[in-house]
């Protein structure tokens, strides 16, 4: 292939992709990239989990200090501050180094340092082990939303995307359910939260395995300007295709062209993206107040409510059965209405339903709006992850969403000791409006800043 040849396949990339059918193959595709973030998906669930054997063993749920290594809020914090680093200032790997060997290397990190976790009695090792694992899952998720995001057609993208965080989701409830089964016991004398903790470090043999069926993204490969690898790799892809749809269509000619050009770091505070790297910052910002201030703490907010621990881990599993129902909903809505407006949407929903879960006193009510509010935020997670790897272009994407993402797990470190406090001082009421409050702002700055998204080439978007 001579230069002039590579330099058209090049920039004929992005319009190829974007013409291929919905197929098998892609549904395979996403779904082996979805086993990474399954077990991502399950590390963010286990915490509330596990939460009632941890503070019965090594940590404690009262008030404490920033550094006190001991505390159920520390515990969480360190993994978060994990996630911070691996966000904030390594997410450029992914640019720099490709999707397909980022997704491999993060996972196994991440799993060697949870099962070093299981076996662990000190809690400032503990945190320390946590602080890695966030930084590996960091990374993985980071790297997946920007890898399924430019590997699958324009048309079909929020729908394999919300298709991944459907699969991804279902680690929530298997998470809790275990540490429903688990957590009360110590089977074979070790404490049952280990063996949860155990089963989620098994994402480094499941990644080893399915890595080998992943090819690199052809759309990272042409912005490298690696576009002999970037055709090959593409036709790889359209011949799978072919061999099951037929006759592939032609590419859309006044398709914008993908350059080869390496991205900087400081490109997402330009006036072409500024608004929307404010947008998403705040939008992730107070979006894990919602997912985590209530997932990681309902079982000890149930405790404190008068509820035993058996009883409390039950009706967190109740309302958690609702987890990929909220995802469905987000793979059955992600292209017919702008994405955008569902993130406003389901913002107000969680808004909602958390103030009038801190009211409830009866059982089922408590239960019926908890899986509401489990249903709301899980629709937003499943809209919001194509929403934010749709923002910018290739060649800072993984830096972009890293830098943005960074954001979430500032507010995670943080919310965990604001949980603490508010709990302590204000009962379930506080917490919540905490949340409600965070939630006004998604409204607020997705609703006035928030691009249109739905149906647009990458490229398109870019613009």
């Amino acid at each position: 292939m001579t230069e002039q040849d590579t330099a058209r396949s090049g920039a004929g990339i992005a319009a190829r992709l974007d013409r291929l059918p919905p197929s098998r193959y892609f549904l395979k595709l996403v779904a082996l990239i979805a086993v990474g973030g399954w077990f991502e998906f399950y590390e963010f669930a286990m915490p509330g989990g596990i939460s009632l054997g941890l503070t019965h063993d090594i940590f404690t749920a009262g008030k404490a200090g920033l550094m006190a290594w001991n505390s159920f809020a520390s515990f969480l914090a360190s993994f978060f501050a994990g996630m911070f680093i691996g966000a904030f200032v390594f997410a450029w790997m992914s640019d720099r180094h490709g999707r397909r060997a980022t997704f491999t290397w993060s996972m196994l990190l991440y799993s060697v340092a949870i099962f070093l976790t299981a076996f662990s009695h000190d809690a400032m090792v503990i945190d320390v082990l946590r602080f890695i694992a966030g930084f590996g899952i960091s990374v993985q998720l980071i790297n997946n939303d920007s890898f399924i995001s430019e590997i699958t057609p324009r048309h079909l993208r929020g729908r394999y995307m919300a298709f991944a965080i459907l699969l991804v989701l279902t680690a929530e409830p298997v998470a809790v359910f275990l540490s429903f089964l688990l957590v009360p016991h110590a089977p074979l004398g070790l404490a049952g939260w280990r063996w949860v903790v155990i089963a989620g470090a098994m994402g480094g043999v499941a990644v080893w395995i399915v890595r080998r069926g992943l090819p690199e993204s052809p759309r990272w490969l042409a912005s490298q300007g690696r576009h002999a690898e970037a055709e090959a790799t593409l036709a790889a892809i359209e011949a799978a295709v072919a061999a099951e749809k037929g006759p592939l269509p032609a590419p859309d000619p006044n398709h914008a062209d993908l350059p080869a050009e390496r991205g900087r770091w400081a490109e997402m505070f330009s006036p072409a993206y500024r608004s929307r790297t404010i947008m998403i910052s705040l939008f992730q910002f107070c979006q894990t107040i919602a997912v985590f201030g209530f997932l990681n703490w309902v079982p000890i907010i149930l405790v404190k409510e008068g509820f035993t621990i058996v009883h409390s881990l039950f009706y967190t599993v109740l309302m958690l059965l609702l987890t990929p129902v909220g995802a469905g909903l987000g793979l059955i809505f992600a292209e017919k209405y702008e994405r955008k407006w569902q993130l406003v949407g389901t913002a107000l929903g969680i808004a909602v339903f958390g103030v009038a879960f801190s009211q409830m006193r009866s059982i089922p009510l408590i239960v019926f709006t908890g899986a509401g509010m489990t249903l709301c935020a899980n629709w937003l997670i499943a809209i919001f992850h194509p929403y934010a790897a749709e923002l910018f272009p290739t060649r800072i994407r993984s830096q972009a969403v890293g830098f943005t993402f960074s954001w979430s797990r500032i507010s995670a470190i943080l919310v965990g000791y604001a949980v603490t406090l508010l709990l302590s001082s204000y009962g379930p009421a506080g917490v919540f409006a905490m949340i409600a409050l965070a939630m006004a702002v998604i409204v607020l700055a997705v609703a006035l800043m928030g691009p249109k998204t739905n149906a647009r080439s990458l490229e398109a978007i870019a613009e």
